[in-house]
């Protein structure tokens, strides 16, 4: 059986080193146990109390066993899905559900920016879609016309934000509180909260209506008016919603992921 699966998997494969590791494991187990036997007989073959040569054989073999384990477990890769905690999650979770997110983490730690800029283009453009249709649903236009004529360049418009200018400076704003401000206790998570409600909220807000306003043509003086207009009411607007999400993001999420959770919640 052995050689089959060598001849099948390869001698280099990890299901064959997997296979000798098992077998050399098993082999060495019962070598430990039949010296155990053999160092305990005594009184014409049989075990007469737990002390002498019996307590002896007993230590070789679990001495034996546990260097036998504890060598079969490092030469063994451990799977993604194998560990402390994970058993319900991989009886749970299907095999696709868990591949996409691997590949996504994957991308994420090899292209960070791309990734998250991508990520943050694709929800925008979703979000926005769904405000139309929500929008429509809920106008007088919809009694009149059952045809949604969904408005194709402000969705441009909102993905070309996410993957410009959200998704990047996100990114770059969230490594930057990390490193200078790393630890994650209730002191330092207000600081970082300070820091994104009164530089980063207010700066991303007014280019956020800066660039909206200029690709749907309006003039600079139009465009400081809408500022002065909407600036404030969105940020005291913003102030009942985004310290608690903050200090959620802040206080608990992994730094790689705070961009994708940011934009979720937008």
């Amino acid at each position: 059986m052995m050689r089959i699966l060598a001849s099948r998997s390869g001698s280099a494969s990890p299901i064959w080193r997997e296979l000798v590791s098992t077998q050399n494991l098993s082999t060495n187990i019962a070598s430990a146990a039949r010296n155990l036997v053999v160092s305990s007989r005594f009184n014409g073959g049989f075990i007469d109390k737990p002390h002498g040569p019996t307590l002896g054989g007993l230590s070789i073999c679990m001495n034996s066993v546990k260097h036998n384990c504890r060598s079969f477990t490092h030469s063994r890769p451990l799977r993604s899905s194998e560990g402390p905690g994970n058993l319900s999650a991989v009886s749970s979770s299907s095999p696709s559900t868990n591949g996409f997110v691997r590949w996504y983490l994957e991308m994420i730690d090899k292209y960070p920016i791309l990734t998250k800029s991508i990520t943050a283009a694709t929800i925008y453009t979703s979000a926005d879609l769904t405000s139309q249709v929500i929008t429509f649903a809920a106008s007088d236009v919809s009694a009149v016309s059952d045809k949604l004529e969904f408005d194709k360049l402000r969705t441009l418009r909102m993905a070309g934000y996410g993957l410009i200018l959200s998704g990047p400076t996100l990114h770059l704003w969230f490594n930057f509180l990390s490193k200078t401000i790393p630890k994650r206790d209730l002191i330092n998570t207000a600081k970082k909260m300070v820091l994104g409600q009164t530089v980063y909220g207010p700066v991303i807000t007014a280019v956020f209506f800066s660039v909206n306003a200029c690709m749907q043509g309006e003039s600079g003086s139009e465009i400081f008016a809408r500022l002065k207009r909407d600036m404030v009411p969105t940020f005291k607007s913003g102030l009942m919603f985004w310290p608690l999400c903050d200090f959620i993001t802040y206080r608990y999420v992994p730094v790689h992921l705070q961009v994708i959770i940011v934009v979720f919640r937008f």
